[in-house]
Order: structure tokens, then C-alpha cells, then sequence
């Protein structure tokens, strides 16, 4: 029988003041990893509660992950107002800061749906130049280009070895967009059929494809 997951509501201090963080601790064993899920738009409704950034928890949760997600400024009892992407990703960066004080020096996973997406390709791109990169990244719904209500994302560069996941049936960021910012990167796409920006009917999509990438990664870390 597997034991239970603990979960808990926390407040991790931020540049602007408290972050209101869901925090999840594996039960059956030692965290072997950091895993920070980034919501989408909080003018959207987007919370650390969408059903997308939830399966992202939840199945990185089940690959022995301790899983942060926290809401961006302004959305429940996160201190501060939207700062399109420039708080929310200093806030991102103190929350993972803030567990790896907690729970040591553990490989990091960065995961985000759409604005969340965005902000974690930011917060990619500090901690490279750091050199402390993540070991992992997920994406999925990522904000780049012009996307509907006429907000403009420039998107950050990432690492070849990224996994990009986005909706076929997409009309909120549409796939030409993540595309025409993957092609100069020489980054492949996962494309899920059928599928629209909130995953809806495909959330089983995200949870096999990221269980799939995980142990093919793993493996290859493993060899040689």
C-alpha cells in the first residue's frame, strides 16, 4: 500500500511579501528531487489550483518529487499585484530557494503551464547563468509570441532537452506560436491531438507524457 502524501498550505517570503505555496512531501520515502509548478495567468483566474498545474504536481508528486506551488502576486493570499512576469519570477525563484534550505541540495525540476510556462523559462535561464541549472523542465501551453487578448511574450531560450507539450487545437496560444519559438532552438514539440489550451478530456495526456519523459531521462542520465 503506498503511504499517503503529506500537503500543506505554507507562506514562504517573497520580494513584495508572503507567497501562499501548496507544498506536497512524497510519503513513502525521502524526496529525491525539487520539483516548482508555475500556474497560468492570474488575470485569466490562473491558480496554483488549475486542473493543469495539478496533474503537473500530482504526477511528478508519484516520481518521488517534493512539489511547490505557489500562487502568483495578488491571487489568493499571495502578497502584491501582477508584474507580467518579472515579480513572478523573482517570486519563483524565493520559493525554490527557500526549499532548497528546507530539504538540501536536490536536483531541481521546473514545470509551468502557459504564463506559468513563460515565467519558468526565465527563472531557466537565471539559474543557468548561475550555473545551477535545473535538471528538468517542463512546459506545456507555454505564452510565446502574440496571444489572445493581445499580450506579447518573449519567451526565453531553453535547453534542447526540454519537454514542450502543447494542444493541437490550441486557440489561446496557437501551435504556430510555440513552434516558430522552438524551430531556432532545434526543440522538439510534443503534440497532443485534440487537445485545447486547458487540456480539457486530455489531461491523461500531460500525466503519460511527463511519467514517459521522466524514465527516459532517467536512464539516459544513468548512462555512461
Amino acid at each position: 500500500m503506498t503511504a499517503r502524501s503529506e500537503e500543506s498550505r505554507i507562506l514562504i517570503a517573497g520580494a513584495a511579501g508572503p507567497i501562499e505555496t501548496i507544498l506536497e512531501i512524497p510519503g513513502d520515502a525521502a524526496p529525491r528531487g525539487i520539483a516548482l509548478v508555475a500556474h497560468p495567468h492570474p488575470e485569466g483566474g490562473g491558480a496554483n489550483t488549475n486542473k493543469v498545474v495539478w496533474t503537473l504536481a500530482k504526477t511528478l508528486l508519484k516520481l518521488g518529487q517534493v512539489v511547490l506551488r505557489p500562487n502568483f502576486r495578488g491571487v489568493g493570499a499571495t502578497a502584491g499585484t501582477h508584474d507580467n512576469g518579472e515579480g513572478e519570477t523573482d517570486d519563483l525563484a524565493a520559493v525554490l530557494a527557500a526549499a532548497q534550505v528546507r530539504f538540501g541540495d536536490l536536483p531541481v525540476t521546473l514545470a509551468g503551464f502557459s504564463f506559468g510556462a513563460y515565467c519558468q523559462t526565465r527563472l531557466a535561464q537565471r539559474l543557468a547563468a548561475a550555473e545551477h541549472p535545473a535538471q528538468r523542465l517542463i512546459l506545456v501551453g507555454t505564452a510565446a509570441g502574440f496571444v489572445e487578448g493581445s499580450r506579447h511574450y518573449d519567451t526565453r531560450d531553453v535547453p534542447p532537452d526540454a519537454l514542450v507539450i502543447h494542444g493541437a487545437k490550441d486557440v489561446t496560444v496557437p501551435l504556430a506560436n510555440v513552434l516558430a519559438w522552438a524551430e531556432p532552438l532545434h526543440l522538439p514539440v510534443v503534440v497532443a491531438p485534440g487537445a485545447d489550451h486547458f487540456f480539457h478530456r486530455r489531461l491523461h495526456f500531460i500525466r503519460d507524457i511527463v511519467t514517459r519523459f521522466w524514465r527516459e531521462s532517467s536512464n539516459n542520465q544513468r548512462q555512461p
